[in-house]
């Protein structure tokens, strides 16, 4: 079969329900294969795999409305298309609703578990389908929502209510732009004009909480674009520079990134602190300090030291103390939901109370790294109170107190005064994160 958008939407929606992908690699390969997609497919294949993702339980409930013996018995296969499909029936409007049929029905029959006879059931199912109303948006966001993994959608809930929840889950059908990272953010508004240039059937916009963020869609393979060989910008998302800057690192001070890992908030803060100032990285992963040192490298700059330490049994050979620590711990990831939807569809239930447990060993003993007076900020990049509030509950233990923001980015975000900050998707245009301040009292 020649691969269309939606064959490749459907395979890629079997290897994130069967197999267990994450949706973004796996829709990576499906285009690389399917290489006579034209960008209009290429962008549409992108559209299905994400919105089905996102509406996946509820259009399972409205298929089997009219498939009495339900469609969990159908070959992964098929049972893609029929999704792919309805999701294309309910909430597009581009493509007619027979075009939409025909075409699930053709490709169901090509299947090894189609056939005829499932063809046929396809066809009378598809067409019910079709024939109901398409849901307003408030319908779809309802159904984004109860489409979440259950427990998932109460601690989203828990976090930031049940309205939130619903802007949160329910806004976000295709992926979001590309972050890009001028080193120079006085030179942000030149590199647009430059970016544009070089992909004119691209959209490049500056960010809305970054002073260094462009937004790239449609732009294709970013590193290609000018300036990157350069070292004059990095991509990065945008919620990822703001924590970084919340820090507030100044010109010669001793800094710690305290989860670094491949180095991208390392970079801004080795930026921030210029050459008379240190910048000390550390992760688990050695090989992520390597990335880490190369990327550097590519920018310019160079972190003074690295070590790989295990902080759930110690500080290892640091010992600074610091004039400031940035700790982007290591968390559920459940602020990345909009690139990767197939988290909406994930238990992370089990492993909150053990994530929690590692987030707070690593506040604690980086804390005990900060000279008195001195700054930290914790971030995750998660919307749950239990990676969030629950965690810095216990930060006085540690030493810490709270403390507003002395970074001009973080607060034009926080409230006046605010020691936190949420970014959301559905407010920032970022990914989601809980950030804290916190000073070490003397």
């Amino acid at each position: 079969m020649v691969p269309t958008a939606r064959t490749v939407a459907a395979e890629v929606i079997v290897r994130v329900t069967r197999d267990g992908a994450f949706a973004a690699a796996a829709l990576d390969a499906e285009l690389d294969r399917a290489i006579q997609l034209d960008p209009r497919d290429r962008a549409l294949a992108t559209e299905l795999v994400y919105g089905t993702l996102r509406y996946l339980r509820w259009l399972e409930e409205r298929i089997g409305r009219h498939a009495p013996r339900g469609i969990a018995g159908l070959d992964p296969h098929v049972r893609a298309h029929l999704l792919v499909a309805a999701y294309q029936l309910y909430v597009l409007t581009r493509v007619p609703a027979f075009a939409v049929v025909n075409e699930a029905v053709d490709a169901v029959r090509a299947q090894r578990g189609g056939g005829p006879k499932v063809a046929g059931f396809a066809n009378a199912v598809l067409r019910k389908v079709g024939r109901e109303p398409k849901p307003d948006e408030p319908a779809l966001r309802e159904a984004a929502l109860v489409s979440v993994e259950p427990s998932l959608r109460a601690a989203i809930v828990r976090a930031i209510g049940e309205e939130g929840a619903r802007r949160l889950v329910g806004s976000h059908d295709a992926p979001p732009p590309l972050g890009i990272r001028v080193e120079d953010p006085a030179a942000r508004d030149r590199w647009l004009g430059a970016f544009r240039d070089a992909r004119p059937n691209a959209t490049f916009e500056p960010g809305r909480v970054s002073p260094h963020a462009v937004l790239a869609r449609g732009a294709g393979r970013i590193v290609d674009l000018p300036g990157y060989d350069d070292g004059v910008w990095t991509p990065q998302e945008e919620g990822s520079q703001l924590v970084a800057l919340a820090l507030g690192a100044r010109e010669g001070e001793a800094v710690l990134d305290a989860c670094a890992g491949r180095g991208n908030k390392t970079g801004l803060l080795a930026r921030a602190v210029g050459p008379g100032g240190a910048v000390d990285a550390v992760d688990l992963h050695a090989k992520k300090l390597d990335t880490l040192r190369r990327e550097l490298g590519r920018i310019h700059l160079a972190p003074r030291a690295t070590y790989a330490v295990d902080w759930s049994v110690g500080t290892g050979a640091i010992t600074g103390p610091y004039d400031r620590v940035l700790v982007d711990a290591p968390c559920s990831g459940t602020g990345t939901i909009r690139r990767r939807p197939e988290l909406l569809l994930r238990r992370v239930e089990a492993d909150l109370p053990a994530l929690a447990k590692l987030q707070r060993a690593i506040l604690a003993r980086a804390a005990s790294l900060v000279r008195p007076g001195g700054r930290v900020v914790y971030a995750v990049c998660s919307v749950l109170r239990e990676e969030a509030e629950d965690v810095v509950a216990s930060a006085s233990e540690a030493g810490l107190e709270p403390a507003a923001f002395d970074a001009p980015a973080a607060r034009a975000v926080a409230k006046d005064g605010a020691s936190t900050l949420r970014l959301l998707p559905q407010d920032h245009g970022t990914d989601g994160y809980y950030v804290a301040s916190f000073v070490r009292r003397l």
